[in-house]
């Protein structure tokens, strides 16, 4: 594997994302709505340092007490003193903006580590020279001792995410095996509990192996606590494995986020967003799933805020297993012009979900009408920013219930800017092109994929009761032609089912919704594209995504044989799709670049979209759906995996491709959020510049109210859990 990719690069992109004319345009009580809001949002992302590495906390720590005392351009005084160059300064400030900006030594997308691009040696005696080492050496030598390991180490098992000996999680303790997720996954299914707040660890207890499920919650007594009426905790024996289930995982975390919920709750605007916060605050309290999905429920009734927010255990991406969600909040500003368009796809939505290629079984008996806006992002606290979501993630609520998407505008103002020179793999024709409508294009492929993807599609289900959502004895297998044989048994969801391919399966079906329905004019009418103009868009997206699923290759791993980021995987699996449809509709060439190193062209015949890529996208889609509405895993596997693997036989050298990819691969932009804080009766919006820096300052800025007592909160957490990592 090449080196380099374990580096952020001293000339990174770092933006900052512009919410002040939104932020100005709030009234007052909103303002403080958004700003108690914010509060949570940050203090429950940080349980996200705690979910990514066993170091993440301690190294976060050691650059706040680093940067409380010393500011970046102080601090390079000090760096000069003692020995760094230029770039080496830099490159220690890119490395901590990196981990706040990932909320963790790993990247959000990717998943793969990232270590100081600056010797061991240079980077401690920086540490030793600072203020904050002056003040506290015992305290500060300790910290540097215990992480600066971790920090540095490219071990095989550390240079990635992944379970057991395929690499780093700390959703489950390091003894763990696929095997251990898989049982805890049936003894949770088996008592109606969620994994989504969870975290598993393994022990041996006088020779017999005992589980302990922990929920995330302030509570940490297991006891049935007043506004519960059961307990989900205590002792369980599960196939001759004992397991006991506990709360108070993140507490002291949980119960900043509930405090400041409480605070927002004075402000809300309405009674669905107090009950909303109510129920948020029972979650994170008793560490409730179902006191979420009832907040949820609430938050789909919430139709058009002018704030806008979302806050939980979130997305299960970075779960090895699939199941567990990583903390998330975020809070944004109606962005009014765009959500107009927004809400004229939604309008449309029963008319384009029958042009899908699948039978009308196949879809939602009603279509949900959801809220469809697009936002300015204040606040997004986890590890990795969205163009767009799709929540609520509970599949019983999105089927029966409704959901929304968001489309985060001033995100993709920023995200997916690109310098010719930096574009690669195309030819030099479609580069202005593809410059001008990459934006446009994926304004509409974000709608797309998130309303009538994620948004479309029936799961065949027989509850508890023995009834089914469906009639079993009428509706046909169109890949089969006879009866539908497979569906979901009450507790079992999407995630449980597909476990460890559903995050990219299900991506990968949106994007190709994407792609089929913005062949659509009535479509590309909405987003204002008529004649020349929207043949570009269509041209542009279908070309972004074949490009995508070269570039994907930089996050598949040849040692493991295995994917390290969802949408990535999903959209090779797409060009694999397309280079298959054959006709030389997709062409893909090695090449030797201009400086004499390697290199490669994608091409795609504008000409046969229509035909012989539309025809393809059809086929697939229509089987994508048929094994996720029937619960068939055995069959979804089999074809995701063939399309997933990344081979050196066959027409093209995939694994010789991404050597390649590697060489010219540009690091992915972070972001610079702003702060709110109170001055008198108003909130302020404090703004930091687009830079390692501005964004070192953002974080250092953001925890000042309780700092000592919340680093000291964080290292007792992380060192509370250390003896669970050795495997």
């Amino acid at each position: 594997m090449v080196d380099s990719q374990y580096y952020l690069p001293n000339n990174i992109g770092v933006s900052a994302l512009d919410c002040g004319e939104a932020f100005r345009l709030l009234s007052p009580q909103e303002k403080m709505y958004a700003h108690y809001m914010s509060r949570a949002a940050w203090y429950g992302g940080l349980a996200v340092l705690l979910q990514t590495s066993p170091e993440s906390a301690d190294i976060f720590v050691l650059l706040q007490r680093i940067f409380r005392k010393e500011t970046p351009a102080q601090l390079e005084q000090v760096a000069t003193a003692v020995g760094l160059s230029a770039e080496e300064y830099k490159a220690f400030l890119v490395y901590a903006a990196g981990l706040y900006a990932n909320m963790g030594n790993y990247k959000s997308f990717g998943d793969t580590k990232f270590i100081p691009n600056i010797p061991k040696d240079k980077l401690e005696a920086l540490v030793k020279a600072s203020q904050a080492f002056q003040e506290q050496p015992n305290e500060m030598e300790a910290l540097w001792n215990g992480c600066s390991c971790s920090m540095f180490s490219l071990e095989d098992r550390q240079k990635q995410l992944g379970l057991g000996d395929k690499g780093i999680t700390t959703y489950f303790s390091g003894n763990c095996c696929l095997e251990d997720a898989e049982l805890a996954q049936k003894f949770l299914d088996s008592k109606k509990l969620s994994a989504y707040n969870t975290r598993l660890f393994k022990r041996e207890n006088g020779g017999k192996i005992c589980y302990e499920v922990r929920l995330a919650s302030a509570v940490q007594k297991d006891c049935a606590v007043d506004g519960e009426c059961d307990s989900c905790c205590g002792s369980f024996n599960f196939e001759d494995k004992e397991f006991s289930v506990k709360r108070g995982d993140y507490a002291a975390l949980m119960e900043k986020v509930s405090h400041y919920l409480q605070q927002a709750q004075a402000y809300a605007a309405n009674e669905n967003q107090r009950r909303m916060l109510e129920e948020y605050r029972r979650s994170f309290t008793f560490g409730s799933v179902e006191a979420h999905k009832e907040g949820s429920r609430y938050w789909i009734k919430d139709k058009g805020p002018i704030v806008e927010s979302y806050i939980g255990f979130i997305e299960s991406y970075r779960d090895p297993f699939g199941s567990r969600g990583e903390f998330e909040g975020f809070v944004a500003v109606v962005n009014k012009a765009m959500s107009q368009r927004f809400a004229k796809l939604v309008s449309s939505a029963e008319v384009l979900l029958p042009e899908l290629p699948w039978p009308q079984e196949f879809e939602k008996d009603t279509f949900l009408k959801p809220d469809f806006t697009s936002l300015d992002v204040l606040t997004f606290a986890g590890s990795g920013i969205p163009a767009g979501i799709n929540i609520p993630n509970y599949d019983d609520i999105r089927q029966s219930e409704g959901f929304k998407n968001v489309s985060l505008g001033n995100v993709l103002a920023v995200a997916y800017a690109t310098q010719k020179e930096k574009l690669t793999f195309l030819d030099e024709e479609d580069k202005d092109s593809f410059i001008k409508w990459k934006g446009p294009s994926f304004e509409v492929q974000v709608g797309l994929h998130e309303l009538l993807g994620h948004g479309s599609g029936k799961l065949f289900v027989q509850d508890d009761n023995g009834k089914f959502n469906f009639d079993q004895e009428k509706v046909i297998n169109p890949e089969t032609g006879e009866q539908v044989s497979t569906w979901y048994l009450g507790s079992e969801t999407w995630d449980s089912k597909f476990s460890t391919i559903a995050s990219s399966y299900e991506e990968c079906r949106a994007e190709c919704v994407g792609l089929y329905l913005c062949l659509n004019r009535d479509v590309l009418s909405i987003f204002g594209h008529e004649g020349q103009n929207a043949d570009e868009v269509v041209y542009i997206n279908w070309l972004s995504m074949v490009r995508a699923g070269l570039l994907g290759l930089e996050f598949y791993t040849p040692e493991s044989k295995s994917w390290r980021q969802a949408h990535m995987q999903a959209r090779f699996v797409i060009l694999r799709v397309l280079i298959e449809a054959g006709e030389d509709l997709v062409s893909l060439e090695e090449v030797t670049g201009q400086d004499g190193k390697p290199d490669a062209r994608i091409r795609l015949d504008r000409s046969k979209i229509h035909t012989v890529g539309k025809s393809a996208i059809h086929r697939f889609l229509c089987k994508l759906q048929v094994f996720k509405s029937t619960a068939d895993v055995e069959g979804g596997r089999a074809l995701y995996d063939k399309y997933s693997t990344v081979s050196d036989s066959g027409t093209h050298n995939f694994l010789r491709l991404r050597e390649t990819v590697l060489l010219r691969k540009e690091a992915r932009k972070m972001f610079v959020q702003a702060n709110t804080k109170i001055n008198g009766d108003a909130v302020e919006l404090v703004e930091y510049e687009s830079s390692a820096a501005g964004l070192i300052c953002s974080f250092v800025e953001r925890f000042q109210d309780d700092v000592e007592k919340l680093e000291s909160d964080l290292l007792q957490m992380s060192r509370n859990d250390a003896p669970c990592w050795c495997s």
